[in-house]
Formats: C-alpha cells, sequence, structure tokens
C-alpha cells in the first residue's frame, strides 16, 4: 500500500454548503504533493494526506475564495470539538436570523400580493411596498450568498451561491426595471418579481437553517464519546485525595472511582470490587465483575463498590479519546460512492449557467424575453447541487456515529462503504473465533520418561515466551518451583528452545499434536492443546448466514485443530484452510476479490488484514488495535461483526436513495423550468423544490438515525431485519 505521507488538519472559513467543501477539496487535492483530502463543511474542517506545505495548502484555499488556518493533528480532540460545535452554533444561529427576517419580510409582500389580485387592485403604491420589501430582503438576507458568490467568481470559480445570487438578482433587478417603465407608461402587462425574489431568498435560508441543525446533530458521536469521561477526577496526593482536572493525571497516578461514577483514564484496579458497565464503550451490554489487577477503560461505568485504579495513559490519550478522534476523522472522510456526486457537481454550475443563457435566448427568439428571464431564474434557483453534496457525508455522519456507539470503529467513511457491499467474511482462528487462551488438553509421556519433569523443564523455557501455548504450558505444570533457564532462542513458526539444568530443552510443533517436547534430542513428550471457542461464534456465524454471507477460516494452526473449530462454531468444512503462512493467507485473501472481508487479531495478520477487501481487527479493551486494519471490533466482542454489517449496508442504501433523490429533483425540475412551466410564480416554487431536495436529504438521513437507533434498542432482532445483500 502506498503512505499516505503526513496528516495535516486546516481550520476553513467561509464554507456555507456542501458545494463550498466540494470546492475546497478540488483546491486542496491540486496541490502537489497531496494524495487526499477530506473536506467537512458543517465542522468548518479539511484533513489532508500528502506531502504539501501547510502554507501551500493554506494558499490554494485562499485561491478558491476560502480562508483557512493549520490546526495541526488531533492532538486535542476536546478542545477542536468544541471549537467545532461553537462554529456550528455560529452558523445556525446566521441562517436562522437570515431566514426568519426573509420569512418577515416574504410573507407580508406575498399576503399582499394575493390581496391586490383578488381584489383586481395593483396601483403604484402596491408595487412601491413590493420594491422596498424586496429590497430589504436582497440587503438583510442576500448580502451573505453575494459575498460568497463574488469570493468565488473573482478568482474564476463557481459555487451554489452563484447560482442563488444570479436568480436572485435577476428576478429583483428586472423587476426594478419593470417598475420603473411602468411608471413611464411602459411595459403595462409585464409582471413584477419582487416577491418571489424575496421569497427565494427566505425559502433558501430556511432549508440552511434546517441543513445546519441537521448536520450538527449528525456529529452528535463525537461529544457522547467525550462526556463519558469525567473532567475532574479524585488523584491520591499525600494525606489524602485531591479534585484535579483530567489533563493533569499521569501514567502511575491514582484515581478513585465512586459508586455510579465513570472511570476516567485506562488502566488497572489496585482496590476495590464493583461490576463495571463498558455497554457505551464496547457495546457488551452485561456488566463484569472488576477487581485488583484488573484492567478498565475509560468511559466505563462503575456500578456498585469503590475502585481505585492506576492511569495507563495520560489523561488526555486515554483509548476513549483515541477512539472519538477517529469518529471524528471518520465523519470528515469521503466514501468512495460520493465520487460520482463529485464529478456531477464539478461541471454542474457551469452547465446550469449554460442552459440559463439557452433559455433567455431560446425564448427571446420565440418572442418573450420576460418569460426567457422568467424561466431563466427558476432553472439557475432550482438546479443548485447542494442536495447532491449532501447526500453521502450526512449518511456517513450517521452511520459511522451509530457504528461507534456499537462497539465498532470505522476508521474512514470509505471502510463504511465496504462493510455494506462484502460478500464474504474469512476468519483467522486464534483470538478470533477463539478466545486466544488454549488449555493443555492431553499429555503423553515418550520413552519412559518422566511426565512431570518434561513437564516443569518445558515450562521452565516457556516463561520467557510470550506465545498463548506458552502459558497454557506454564499454567499445566502448575505452581510449583520451576528450574532455571539460560540461552532462550525463538524459532519463528516452529517453536522455541532453553538450557534447563545443563540440559537442551526443545518444544517444537508436531504434526500428531500440538507439540513435542525434546531433552537433548529426545522426544519425552507430546502435548495437546485446545484452544476456547468464544461464546458468541456460534451465533455470529449463523446471523451471518441469515444476512447471505459466506463465511470461511484461515488459520496456521493444523488441520485437526482448525476443523475442530469449525464444527463447534458451525463453519463448512471445504471453507477451511489450515496450515497457512501469512503469504498464503494474504494470496488466498487477494484471489477472494474487494467483496471479502478478513477478521483477525491485527497484529499476527496484518498482512492479510491489509490485502483484503475490508480488514477488521478484534480489539482488545477499547484500544485502537490494527494499523492495518480499516474497522476496529473494539472490546473484541465479535458479535459486534454483526452490526457493522448491518450499520454498513443501511448506510450504503440510505447514501444510494439520498443520491437519487438529488438527482431526481433536477432532472425533472430543470426542464419544467426551462419550458416555463412553473407559471409567474416559478422562481419560488424553484426555490421551494431546492429547499425540499435538501430537506429530503436531511431527513431520510435522520430516518437512518432513528431507525439504527430503533434496531440497537432491539438488539436480538436485527439480524432477523437487516434484509438482503446491498447489490
Amino acid at each position: 500500500m502506498e503512505a499516505a505521507g503526513i496528516t495535516r488538519t486546516l481550520r476553513v472559513s467561509g464554507m456555507e454548503c456542501a458545494g463550498c467543501a466540494q470546492a475546497v477539496r478540488a483546491a486542496l487535492e491540486s496541490v502537489p504533493g497531496v494524495r487526499r483530502a477530506d473536506v467537512d463543511h458543517a465542522a468548518g474542517l479539511a484533513v489532508v494526506q500528502g506531502d504539501a506545505t501547510d502554507d501551500g495548502l493554506m494558499a490554494a484555499v485562499d485561491a478558491a475564495g476560502y480562508r483557512a488556518e493549520a490546526v495541526g493533528n488531533f492532538d486535542d480532540p476536546r478542545a477542536l470539538r468544541s471549537e467545532t460545535e461553537a462554529r456550528q452554533r455560529r452558523i445556525w444561529q446566521a441562517w436562522r436570523r437570515r431566514a426568519l427576517i426573509g420569512l418577515g419580510i416574504w410573507i407580508p409582500l406575498e399576503a399582499l400580493h394575493w390581496i391586490a389580485v383578488t381584489r383586481h387592485h395593483h396601483g403604484a403604491a402596491i408595487d412601491a411596498v413590493m420594491l422596498v420589501g424586496s429590497t430589504l430582503a436582497m440587503a438583510l438576507v442576500g448580502t451573505g450568498f453575494w459575498s460568497s458568490a463574488w469570493a468565488v467568481l473573482r478568482r474564476g470559480r463557481t459555487n451554489m451561491d452563484v447560482l442563488i445570487a444570479m436568480g436572485a438578482t435577476t428576478a429583483w433587478v428586472t423587476s426594478v426595471v419593470t417598475f420603473a417603465a411602468q411608471r413611464m407608461g411602459l411595459w403595462q402587462d409585464h409582471p413584477t418579481w419582487f416577491s418571489e425574489a424575496a421569497a427565494l431568498l427566505a425559502i433558501i435560508s430556511v432549508g440552511h437553517w434546517m441543513e445546519s441543525g441537521a448536520a450538527a446533530r449528525a456529529g452528535d458521536a463525537v461529544r457522547e464519546l467525550l462526556d463519558l469521561q469525567p473532567e475532574r477526577v479524585q488523584r491520591e496526593a499525600a494525606g489524602g485525595w485531591m479534585s484535579v482536572d483530567l489533563d493533569q493525571v499521569r501514567p502511575g497516578d491514582r484515581v478513585r472511582v465512586m459508586p455510579g461514577g465513570r472511570v476516567p483514564v485506562d488502566g488497572h484496579v489496585r482496590s476495590g470490587q464493583c461490576d463495571v458497565d463498558a455497554s457505551v464503550v464496547t457495546g457488551e451490554s452485561m456488566p463484569a465483575p472488576v477487581g485488583p489487577g484488573a484492567s478498565v477503560a475509560a468511559g466505563t461505568l462503575c456500578l456498585n463498590g469503590e475502585l481505585v485504579v492506576e492511569a495507563a495513559v495520560d489523561g488526555r490519550d486515554t483509548s476513549l479519546v483515541r477512539v472519538a478522534l477517529q469518529v471524528q476523522r471518520a465523519q470528515s472522510s469521503r466514501a468512495p460512492i460520493q465520487a460520482l456526486a463529485d464529478r456531477v457537481a464539478g461541471v454542474f454550475v457551469p452547465l446550469v449557467l449554460a442552459v440559463a443563457c439557452v433559455t433567455v435566448v431560446g425564448w427571446g427568439l420565440a418572442g418573450s424575453w420576460s418569460t426567457g428571464l422568467l424561466a431563466a431564474t427558476s432553472v439557475l434557483i432550482i438546479s443548485c447541487p447542494c442536495a447532491l453534496g449532501l447526500a453521502t457525508p450526512m449518511a456517513v455522519m450517521v452511520g459511522t456515529g451509530e457504528a461507534s456507539r456499537r462497539g465498532v470503529m470505522v476508521k474512514d467513511a470509505a471502510a463504511l462503504e465496504r462493510a455494506g457491499r462484502i460478500r464474504a467474511v474469512w476468519f483467522d482462528k486464534t483470538g478470533t473465533l477463539t478466545v486466544g487462551r488454549p488449555l493443555v488438553t492431553h499429555v503423553e509421556a515418550l520413552g519412559g520418561a518422566d511426565p512431570a519433569v518434561a513437564l516443569r523443564r518445558a515450562a521452565a523455557v516457556e516463561r520467557s515466551s510470550e506465545h498463548p501455548f506458552a502459558a497454557a504450558i506454564v499454567q499445566a505444570a502448575g505452581a510449583g518451583p520451576s528450574p532455571e533457564m539460560q540461552r532462550f532462542i525463538s524459532h519463528a513458526g516452529s517453536g522455541v528452545e532453553g538450557l534447563v539444568e545443563g540440559r537442551r530443552v526443545e518444544i517444537l510443533r508436531d504434526d500428531q499434536a500440538t507439540c513435542v517436547v525434546r531433552v537433548d534430542g529426545e522426544a519425552q513428550l507430546r502435548l495437546t492443546l485446545a484452544d476456547q471457542v468464544r461464546p458468541d461464534a456460534v451465533e455470529v456465524i449463523a446471523q451471518l448466514r441469515a444476512l447471505g454471507l459466506a463465511s470461511g477460516m484461515l488459520s496456521g494452526d493444523r488441520a485437526v485443530e482448525a476443523l475442530r473449530v469449525a464444527e463447534a462454531v458451525g463453519l463448512d468444512r471445504d471453507r477451511v484452510h489450515a496450515r497457512l503462512s501469512p503469504q498464503a493467507k494474504r494470496d488466498r485473501l487477494i484471489a477472494a476479490g474487494p467483496l471479502a472481508a478478513m477478521v483477525g487479531d491485527g497484529v499476527n495478520d496484518a498482512s492479510a488484514l491489509a490485502s483484503s477487501g475490508l480488514g477488521i481487527a478484534m480489539g482488545s479493551g477499547v484500544a485502537v488495535a490494527g494499523e492495518s486494519a480499516a474497522v476496529v471490533l473494539v472490546g473484541g466482542r465479535l458479535r459486534s461483526l454483526i452490526d457493522l454489517v448491518v450499520v454498513g449496508r443501511r448506510t450504503l442504501r440510505c447514501i444510494r436513495q439520498n443520491l437519487f433523490l438529488a438527482f431526481v429533483y433536477n432532472v425533472v425540475a430543470i426542464p419544467a423550468a426551462a419550458f416555463a412551466l412553473l407559471g409567474t410564480h416559478g422562481p419560488a416554487l424553484a426555490a421551494a423544490a431546492m429547499a425540499l431536495s435538501d430537506l429530503s436529504v436531511i431527513g431520510n438521513a435522520a430516518r437512518l438515525r432513528w431507525s439504527l437507533a430503533r434496531e440497537r434498542r432491539r438488539r436480538p432482532a436485527i439480524a432477523c431485519t437487516a434484509g438482503t445483500p446491498a447489490a
């Protein structure tokens, strides 16, 4: 895989909509050295991967008509989130102000217009009131659109505000010219569109008001994660406990967790007993008892009893913060399916301008320039591609946020999209389908050797090994005194050896059992070890089958052990491949294609995870495990795999629905506007249709959020209601 280079974060101001984000992204990706840029207009952030400098990136953003400043990496997600929420609130307040002012002007103008129509009286006084009201709307509401449009036009670019500004300005200027001509006795039969210009600005501002609120709510998952950590903690000090900020906690500090409180930092329990609820962090619904020596994660809830926890990390660098950071990055990333919308949006505005010009000229040649201006104005308004830019980001923000609530950390939007497309899942065995804690199930003495002595010697060697089998052999030898060992040597893939009591002791892989113990070259003991199958593995395999996914196993272990586990969890024997080297696993996954996922421990399976269509790592605690994996099942819960598939499929389906909704309005409405089928109120109807397209996309994303939240609360029913595989 090609290195992504340095990741840089910019705070971008001046973005009003998803079309602006598209313009900023295009500008950033045009900078030499940039490999990828993801822009989130709701958060006002751009995350850039590549070798470009901050100065070069900021210059590109400035050239596109926006302003940028470097903020480094997400080293303080709590502060960054606070700034993001403050920015989102400012945007929401600005659009609310514009919307309320616009509605306050347009509604009385529209009422006055219809009163005049019903009474067949439309004198100079009414026209003057309409002129004043419309001019106020242009000055108080339209300035935001004009400033944005001018900023990009003077740099030779366009955005959706160009269309809105041109549409409103065309309606207003044409009406002013008509008003002046009528005062001179000309154009008495020409209509004015003062109320339509005000309606356009008011309705679009209402749409942006609702859009900005929905975008802020879609990012609630990050704030919810960060809120799980208390900002003040009780830290041990000389003579008792003192209250300090979480940022002041350092590794080795001891903190006290009271009943009903949340663990503030990753660490180990030094004293106390309680039941810990980790559901909000890992998705595990059942509380688990913890006591001295147990590991606990930041954000977990102490239900009863009191704990004293020794911090293992800095208070600002907990696993919970790292997960929140990853969710933030994922929500700002771009899904591959967005490329279609990006390509369309890139040529959409110039194409619409061309259609508007053709409309004016066509109607003018047909003898009705006023109809041409009206129709062209409607085309400009109804064609704004804002909904197209919202279609993917809104669904991605909902999907990644919901995944994090279920204990699934999705590293980017592309991974979430691939999760919705996968057709097959391949599992590693040890640490994935099994718990990774094997036990010695059978001991066979060879050559008349004393099995107890041989086992103690083997345990003396294995005490220096970190392999899971080593712990099982040490446990089988018992707690008695162990002889001294010297010259420990590890042979990758075959075993270990050491010098014990002056004799060479080897523990090697064996074809007939798990391993054989040789002393001075003579086989004295054959050991059979068996890993424990995960309690939820059988259910997960069955649910994957119900979801229409094929499952299989890729293991480096012996065939007999791999088949034993496969039979226990319900895998077909013909989809079990044993005694595979890491390279062999990688080759099989490459051959399986992009629709195959690999689930492994994130360490030994790094190459296989990176080579699969979707790499899924089993996380330890809530640590961000498996740098080569695109998804981490936080807490090592295999059942979270089902959540990943369900959320991925529903998010991908929502994206497709959103893209359809965004396209269908333009496909139907642009011809209707160009042929003047919308009537004299075309601009107002066009503004309403454009706002409705935005609201349709936002509403569909909100429906996804509500649906996924309901399924999470009814977790046992998820597998049965997940639907069929996405096409």
